[in-house]
């Protein structure tokens, strides 16, 4: 509480205020108030007028924007002194710029000292305003040279926070017409706002759109309510609904945020647990305005916290949401955060924690609306994603209507296409036989006979373009030793590993790798000279030997590759067995000499 005893504290009683000293700004009285504590709400105007009562009104002299009396069942009097030392009457506009205050009492004396009470605030109707405003405005006229003494009571259900400002009639007119376009604006964005995503909802049916407009339009009926919009526009004068219409508000605020949060994360699905504990608490707060309404100011402090502790659950699942890198829970964080802290400055303001100033009084305002903005943003991106995929379903769709047609043309004609499907199948089982006659199942590649019909023929060719033809056979070393050891499955293995590497090094259009029988192979190369085959050879027994294939058997710790190279270029009548003699001749030559090794025959 600001309010501070000011005579225990030897500080000076507050001197009047000279309302000729009066700029464009508004002054704050603040600390020109002295104010006295009623918490049994029963001291009158002449009780407080009596000296000994008098005596306990206290000051503090201290600047500020507003007495905060936190949440507080007592009711204040407030005094205040104004004087005119001019020559003229002087109008001044005397605001008490917090709308959420149950009663204000005012009470200022007439020509003949008798004091006059207009009585107003949040719980009587708008009409009993002498200044309709969504604050309390009181409009006094000061004689030239006069005095007066005024006296405010002020009492409140909820948040009792006391923002007393005086202004000149002209300064005033501009500020409201000025607090109305910002008013404006924001209530302006938010109908824009809730509009749009109605109408999305209206023609996607999807019910996050239906949960973001209650969303804005909850958050929106709280500001309202907080802002006094809507004692001033809605004319709700019930003195209950009237004292607890933002309370409601922020309650199904919360709701509402809670809900969206389940259906904008898919919670149910990916936090069973945590999504029942969220739809708990968004049923507490969708029932809590009936507590409000039977336990008036009992619950309000609490109801404060709650709030805070919702904020924050809301809050760490949208940080769980960014650590799993969902993509709408980057949105959905940014925004809440935004409101988050804006509620938060709210929230402490409210109960004492925070003083009363433009930031504050405006941060759940300003808030609220870069939270619509942003979750507007993510909306539009999931409609985006929608659209998407629709898309993507028609054109599959389209597809399959295509298919359909083509099916039915295909009907049509059934019976005279089956001759040549039929035939059409015969040639694919021969090609399919074709390939199986000349591949070797265990390897993928060409077997024995495809490596003899392209011998066959590479020789012929060479014969007739006079060009050179190189072969190499590769003997995988001491493989006996390796099936013993581990079993014909890993032999298998082992000889597929070794295909690998060979279709891996000769790799020219033109060259042929086979499987020549058992662990031997065999790579043909038209066109290359002896001592090029022979080095490609020996690449492919460094290759193999690189992968270090384990085999205990070997001298070498891994599987290795023998290799005999030969290349001629064939005259017309020869034969290629010579060829093939030397190169299998240069095999031997080669395990002989260790293995692991190629040699030109």
């Amino acid at each position: 509480m600001l309010c501070l005893p000011a005579m225990a504290m030897g500080l000076p009683a507050p001197s009047g205020v000279d309302v000729v000293t009066l700029a464009q700004m508004p002054l704050s009285l603040t600390p020109h108030l002295a104010v006295l504590e009623d918490p049994a709400r029963q001291l009158t105007l002449a009780d407080v007028r009596s000296p000994d009562v008098a005596a306990r009104f206290t000051t503090d002299p201290r600047p500020a924007e507003a007495l905060n009396f936190g949440i507080t069942a007592s009711a204040y009097w407030l005094r205040l002194v104004l004087r005119n030392s001019g020559a003229q009457p002087a109008p001044v506009m005397l605001e008490v710029a917090y709308p959420r205050l149950s009663h204000v009492d005012f009470f200022q004396p007439d020509a003949q000292g008798s004091y006059q009470m207009v009585a107003t605030g949040i719980t009587q109707p708008f009409a009993a305003r002498p200044y309709h405003n969504r604050f309390f405005v009181f409009p006094l006229t000061l004689a030239a040279g006069a005095e007066q003494v005024l006296y405010l009571r002020v009492a409140s259900t909820t948040a009792f926070i006391v923002p007393i400002r005086l202004w000149t009639p002209s300064a005033f007119q501009t500020h409201e017409r000025n607090d109305h376009l910002g008013q404006a604006w924001y209530f302006g964005m938010v109908t824009a706002m809730v509009l749009f995503n109605l109408l999305l909802f209206v023609g996607l049916r999807d019910r996050i759109y239906l949960l973001y407009v209650f969303s804005c339009a909850s958050v929106s009926f709280a500001l309202a309510a907080q802002n006094g919009l809507v004692k001033a526009y809605l004319w709700l004068d019930t003195p209950l609904w009237s004292d607890l219409s933002t309370t409601v508000g922020y309650s199904l605020a919360l709701a509402s945020a809670l809900l969206f949060l389940r259906d904008m994360l898919g919670t149910p699905g990916l936090l069973p647990r945590i999504d029942r504990g969220l739809q708990v608490l968004a049923g507490f707060f969708l029932l809590s305005p009936a507590v409000f309404f039977f336990s008036g100011q009992t619950f309000i402090k609490a109801a404060a916290y709650l709030y805070l502790v919702a904020i924050v659950v809301v809050l760490g699942v949208g940080l769980w949401g960014v650590y799993r890198r969902q993509r709408s829970a980057y949105f959905y964080l940014g925004a809440y955060a935004m409101l988050a802290l804006g509620a938060v400055t709210n929230a402490l303001r409210s109960v004492g924690l925070l003083p009363t100033n433009l930031f504050t009084v405006n941060a759940l305002q300003v808030g609220s609306a870069l939270e619509m903005v942003l979750l507007a943003f993510a909306l539009a991106d999931r409609f985006n994603a929608i659209r998407q995929e629709k898309v993507r379903m028609q054109g599959a769709l389209l597809q399959a209507q295509e298919r359909l047609i083509d099916n039915l043309k295909s009907s049509e004609r059934l019976l005279e296409a089956r001759v040549a499907e039929r035939t059409e199948a015969l040639q694919v089982l021969n090609q399919q036989l074709e390939v199986l006659s000349s591949t070797d199942a265990l390897t993928g590649l060409a077997n024995r006979r495809c490596f003899d019909d392209t011998l066959e023929r590479e020789w012929q060719r060479a014969i007739r373009e006079e060009r050179s033809l190189a072969l190499a056979i590769l003997d995988v070393d001491w493989f006996k030793k390796y099936n013993d050891q581990f079993g014909h499955p890993a032999g298998d293995e082992c000889l597929r590993q070794v295909a690998q590497v060979l279709t891996s090094q000769v790799c020219r259009a033109g060259d042929l790798v086979a499987r020549f029988g058992g662990e031997e192979f065999v790579f043909l190369a038209p066109a290359i000279s002896g001592a090029e085959a022979l080095h490609l050879a020996q690449r492919i027994c460094d290759a193999l030997q690189a992968m270090a294939l384990p085999h205990p058997g070997s001298q070498w710790g891994c599987v290795t590759l023998s290799a005999g190279v030969a290349a001629e270029q064939p005259r017309q009548g020869s034969t290629p067995d010579g060829l093939l003699g030397r190169a299998d001749e240069a095999l031997y030559r080669a395990k002989a000499q260790g293995r692991n090794r190629a040699l030109l025959a």
